[in-house]
């Protein structure tokens, strides 16, 4: 009996084969044919990418290798410029204006004070958002009555225009605008160097909260109840509730809405140059790196294109070691869970 049923077997494991074979051959077919259809429809969007984006990149990096038209001192004649090498850029890092030092007050000497106005702005309004994106969205994560509508009116400040928002607060601080009415000061809320950048930071906090918010709703929402419920069975606080399970649960969220916002304000450009016209007591104490662009393209393109490309590998730089570092943290949390699951 063994002798005989043992080709029987292998008869089938044969027949199987041949019938499964040609199954797996044409779901190999199949899964080449989709992934040629994918690569030829996502096609025309990488090449108008390429144009929209790639281009005027590589255009800005040539042009901050040439120099900026101008007369001729000997000649008195308009000339184009030519090749300037590195001395656009050199103009920005080192501050330097020819073979001298930039004379303050010029768009040369401004480059570093910006870069540290950029800093602070980004810092002081990523921080405050986070506290208050954070409170607003466990707020909104209850269940309650009339939870709807808050959610829509806390969206109602981030769906205004930043134009509208930025002369909205210009009014308000205004010397004889609501803030000082309210609190009874006499404070020139744009024409002070630290109250300026205060006034910027109010006003910036006050319309992207709730994008912060929006963002660690979403995440909240995706944690199970029956966590909490576990943990209040363990015993914790609400304080421990929040700080060993909704941080590291919400933590992905959070750390795209912390990149979001950073490479956002480092970029700022409208708020602060509609509200103190990127001025602010004495000298230019809200000039950004952006509203610094924006300047120096009308005395040079060349120069502005330098000075563009800094500050694009600078904004490169600090997404790249976001991706990096927050990116691990992620995988680490992630494969921490799935091990806690087990």
């Amino acid at each position: 009996m063994a002798v005989t049923s043992e080709p029987e077997v292998g008869a089938g494991d044969a027949a199987r084969d041949q019938t499964t074979k040609p199954r797996r051959r044409r779901r190999a077919e199949l899964d080449t044919a989709r992934e040629r259809l994918g690569l030829y429809l996502i096609t025309p969007t990488i090449v108008l990418l390429g144009l929209v984006i790639g281009y005027p990149v590589v255009r800005a990096i040539f042009m901050s290798f040439q120099k900026d038209p101008g007369l001729d001192k000997a000649t008195g004649l308009f000339v184009n410029g030519g090749f300037a090498g590195l001395s656009n850029y050199k103009h920005w890092l080192l501050q330097q204006c020819g073979t001298v030092a930039c004379p303050p007050g010029t768009l040369g000497s401004q480059f570093w004070p910006a870069v540290s106005t950029t800093i602070f702005f980004t810092v002081a309004t990523v921080v405050i958002e986070l506290i208050l994106g954070m409170w607003m969205a466990l707020v909104m994560n209850r269940a309650f009555k009339g939870r709807g509508l808050l959610r829509a009116s806390v969206l109602v400040p981030w769906s205004i225009p930043t134009a509208v928002t930025a002369k909205l607060w210009f009014f308000i601080f205004a010397f004889q605008g609501i803030a000082n009415s309210l609190f009874h000061t006499h404070i020139l809320w744009t024409g002070d160097k630290w109250s300026s950048r205060f006034a910027i930071v109010i006003a910036d906090v006050w319309k992207t909260t709730p994008f912060i918010a929006l963002l660690l709703l979403a995440g909240l929402q995706i944690i199970p109840a029956e966590v909490y419920e576990a943990a209040k069975v363990d015993g914790a606080n609400a304080f421990q509730r929040f700080t060993r399970v909704t941080l590291p649960l919400v933590k992905p969220a959070l750390m795209v809405a912390v990149l979001f916002r950073t490479l956002d304000v480092l970029r700022i450009y409208d708020l602060p140059a509609i509200l103190t016209g990127g001025g602010g007591g004495t000298g230019h104490a809200t000039t950004t790196l952006s509203i610094l662009v924006v300047g120096q393209i009308r005395q040079g393109y060349n120069s502005a294109a330098a000075l563009s490309t800094i500050t694009f590998l600078f904004i490169f730089l600090v997404a790249f070691v976001f991706v990096k570092v927050l990116g691990a943290n992620v995988v680490k949390t992630q494969q921490t869970q799935q091990k806690g699951a087990r």
